[in-house]
């Protein structure tokens, strides 16, 4: 189920009339999970990156939109063609997007195909942020400087490391993506 469309900016980014540098398209997954203590449920609320951004003090230039707040395991294709329309429209052509690990690597499959000329980085969690103990939290902010930094393409981000979208698979065995041709 799609959320809301929400939009925010970086507070601590410089104050100016520019266009952001870099657009974040917020899609759900593990990253932005709430667990529900009474019911010992995951759910979803808001998302935690403006509190992220706040806390490691990113003086990067966003523009954040919360697209859906969904499990990845529960996109369709339909959520993925929101997600490829909303890059092709958006005057950024630095774009990352929170995910859910899951599925994470179809949805760089569709936006690849759309052959968009953007730099587009995936990236997600397998703990959830609100645990204080996630991967989240790192795994954003290697996002964000590779989503800077690559040339136009289709990457996905994690464990500190950035990978071509047809070149990596989540191992469920160890819980880390790896490269197909290692």
């Amino acid at each position: 189920m799609a959320a809301n469309t929400v939009e925010s900016t970086n507070k601590n980014a410089p104050k100016s009339k520019e266009q952001a540098n870099v657009r974040i398209f917020v899609t759900g997954g593990t990253f932005d999970k709430e667990y529900d203590m009474i019911k010992g449920e995951l759910y979803f609320k808001d998302t935690h990156l403006p509190e992220i951004f706040e806390l490691g003090r990113s003086t990067v230039k966003c523009q954040i939109r919360t697209l859906m707040m969904i499990d990845s395991l529960q996109m369709t294709d339909s959520d993925r063609e929101l997600i490829k329309t909303n890059c092709a429209r958006c005057g950024e052509d630095r774009i990352l997007i929170t995910h859910g690990t899951d599925t994470m690597v179809q949805t760089a499959a569709v936006l690849a195909a759309a052959d968009l000329p953007k730099t587009i980085v995936l990236t997600g969690a397998l703990i959830p942020y609100k645990f204080g103990s996630s991967d989240g939290f790192f795994n954003l902010g290697s996002a964000l400087a590779f989503v800077q930094t690559l040339t136009h393409g289709v990457y996905i981000a994690m464990h500190g490391r950035y990978f071509h979208w047809d070149n990596v698979a989540k191992n469920y065995s160890t819980g880390f993506f790896e490269e197909l041709d290692a």
